[in-house]
């Protein structure tokens, strides 16, 4: 089985509804923290630097989603993030949130590109950067994701 990139996401107050329930569009700002926190935590490659002295960004190309299921005020969700495609500047992420029952809840589809923000135009990948992400490519039915 392939790496995989697991973090804990409280639902808060301020990702729901009047109804108590996640705002679908909520669901973005989490994945774009969990993919924050894998570029920091497991690329090191933070976005700060990235950004910064590092002069690049890694702009979304293609988002796709699906919801499950409702996510309400209070409950911790687990999600994940697989690498489902690593090319040169470009990659594809899939990311799942499961709810405490294990119960998938909302699954997405990213690709994202590595771009020079000066040009705002596709650069490769750091060589270091590429190679830390094909440690979490889904390798098999057992990686199966969204």
């Amino acid at each position: 089985m392939s790496g995989v990139f697991a973090r804990p996401v409280r639902v808060r107050f301020q990702h729901c509804d009047a109804a108590g329930i996640v705002f679908f569009p909520r669901y973005f700002e989490m994945l774009n923290g969990l993919v924050e926190d894998w570029f920091r935590e497991a690329l090191d490659w933070p976005f700060d630097e990235m950004h910064g002295a590092g002069h690049a960004g890694v702009a979304t190309a293609d988002l796709q989603c699906r919801f499950v299921a409702p996510s309400r005020l209070g409950e911790v969700l687990a999600a994940e993030l697989r690498v489902a495609r690593l090319g040169g500047s470009s990659f594809t992420l899939h990311v799942r949130l499961r709810g405490p029952d294990g119960g998938t809840r909302v699954e997405i589809t990213q690709r994202l590109v590595c771009v020079d923000t000066g040009r705002m135009a596709p650069q490769p990948l750091p060589e270091r950067v590429r190679q830390a992400m094909s440690a979490y490519v889904a390798a098999g039915p057992d990686d199966e994701t969204p």
